[in-house]
């Protein structure tokens, strides 16, 4: 399936309710309003095409772009490769759930997340907290540093209130994700949340959003949940 067929497919899978709520979360013109659960045929068809998934991104549109995330090659992509799709990602349902996703599956997760975190840089920020999340989310416990994720805690508890609106977001995020899926510091990430309380994020033309990491968790350990892995980190 080449370029114009696939921007051709998405077109027609577009929908004016769809598009209009992505709008509402920051995403601008071009795109056509597609549901991501209707992107999963074409994807079939399709499966792995970095040469493809280059060709979308640099559509500048939003479908498009979330389309070429499903199709990459995620160990294809070098730390270059991240940067470039991160400076095209101007809001989050980009940074956060399409490049943080892709680069979660590749082999340099973890170095490229580090730089982000600590780049000052907002949407950077956000998805390299989130890559984190993505990523214990879905691999086994033993492949992360527990000293590391444990300082990660403890930035998270010492920063959050004066991040960037977005980075509190995917920090919170953070929080929860070590609380339900990374058992070695589970106690940790409880008292942490704890501590941190309620997280206010403020969005442009929209009321705040609170959000509080402890009372997600407790959920989740009423449900059993403590220990959950994902299957697959893209759709």
């Amino acid at each position: 399936m080449d370029f114009e067929t696939v921007m051709q497919e998405l077109e027609a899978l577009g929908k004016e309710r769809t598009k209009k709520i992505y709008m509402s979360n920051g995403a601008r013109e071009p795109l056509f309003g597609v549901a991501t659960g209707a992107m999963k045929p074409i994807a079939k068809k399709i499966k792995i095409n970095q040469r493809l998934a280059e060709e979308l991104y640099a559509t500048g549109n939003y479908d498009a772009m979330y389309f070429a995330g499903i199709i990459a090659d995620p160990n294809a992509m070098t730390e270059s490769d991240y940067n470039r799709w991160m400076d095209e990602a101007y809001f989050y349902m980009l940074s956060d759930y399409v490049v943080a996703v892709t680069l979660s599956e590749s082999d340099i997760a973890q170095d490229v997340a580090d730089k982000w975190i600590v780049s000052g840089d907002e949407l950077r920020m956000s998805a390299g907290w989130s890559c984190y999340c993505w990523l214990l989310g879905n691999r086994k416990d033993n492949e992360f540093s527990e000293s590391k994720i444990s300082n990660m805690l403890d930035s998270v508890k010492n920063r959050i209130h004066e991040s960037p609106e977005r980075t509190k977001s995917a920090m919170n995020n953070f929080l929860y994700t070590v609380g339900v899926s990374y058992l070695p510091l589970h106690e940790k990430a409880v008292e942490t949340a704890k501590e941190v309380g309620t997280v206010e994020v403020k969005r442009d033309k929209k009321k705040s959003s609170f959000l509080n990491a402890y009372e997600s968790i407790q959920k989740e350990m009423v449900r059993g949940r403590i220990g959950f892995k994902r299957k697959y980190v893209r759709c």
